[in-house]
């Protein structure tokens, strides 16, 4: 065998068959994209626990999620040959779609099934006086003041520190009186002289009702009192108080 030859033979025997059907393909940026908003899309379900509006204010992100998800689908399979990604994209899609519309569609059904009957809904930014009330220096806006003395819904947080147990509980976590506040960010830590009047509220348990000092939403419905007095005189009360007969 001559020296051609046997060159010729190793070189045929070095390559690899395989080597001649990988080609590759970079994986989409859309898809990618579409995962990750999809993920973060999933975040509607636990808004749709707190509020409507907390949904519908989060509900861009898996809109968009969709939006790039079908695009990339659509570039893939028209150029399969220059990118791959295809699952990862229907996954971002199927997320994206679940977030959107199964998100809306639970907190829909919370809103309209949580408030009991013989209460009306109200919340803690109705509570706050818009501009025009605050130049008059309103304290109480109108609306809520029409609800005095009313049975009302409100959802909040119970502000840490701020409980009180029922006179004869056998059990320190048998809280008979705490301070609701707008949430549990801006409003449950630090200093309390900083938080707003119109973002807290002074929950009086009635009956033998009781609950635990929780960090969780809890869902309260009562009488509902405010006085405007208490933040003129700057004596520390409170301006709104709820007596509460309802508790979730």
């Amino acid at each position: 065998m001559s020296t051609t030859e046997a060159a010729s033979e190793l070189n045929d025997s070095s390559s690899d068959p395989l080597d001649d059907n990988f080609e590759y393909r970079p994986l989409s940026s859309g898809a990618i994209a579409a995962s990750i908003f999809g993920v973060l899309g999933l975040l509607t379900f636990a808004a749709g626990n707190v509020s409507l509006q907390s949904t519908l204010m989060l509900c861009p992100i898996p809109l968009l999620g969709l939006v790039i998800g079908l695009k990339a689908l659509s570039s893939i399979r028209s150029m399969p040959d220059q990118i791959s990604g295809n699952k990862l994209a229907l996954a971002g899609v199927v997320l994206s779609a679940t977030g959107l519309f199964g998100g809306l569609s639970f907190a829909s059904y919370v809103h309209a099934t949580e408030v009991p009957d013989g209460y009306i809904r109200t919340s803690f930014f109705e509570f706050r006086p818009d501009e025009i009330e605050v130049r008059s220096n309103v304290v109480v806006p109108d609306d809520i003041q029409n609800l005095d003395g009313k049975r009302v819904f409100i959802k909040g947080y119970i502000r840490p520190g701020t409980t009180v147990t029922k006179e004869g509980s056998p059990m320190s976590h048998h809280v008979g009186r705490f301070l609701l506040v707008r949430d549990n960010n801006e409003c449950c830590f630090g200093d309390q002289s900083k938080v707003k009047y119109y973002d807290q509220m002074l929950v009086t348990l009635t009956g033998t009702r009781t609950t635990d000092d929780s960090r969780k939403l809890v869902r309260v419905g009562g009488i509902l009192r405010s006085e405007a007095a208490h933040l003129m005189r700057r004596d520390g009360l409170p301006v709104y108080t709820l007596e509460a007969d309802y508790l979730k």
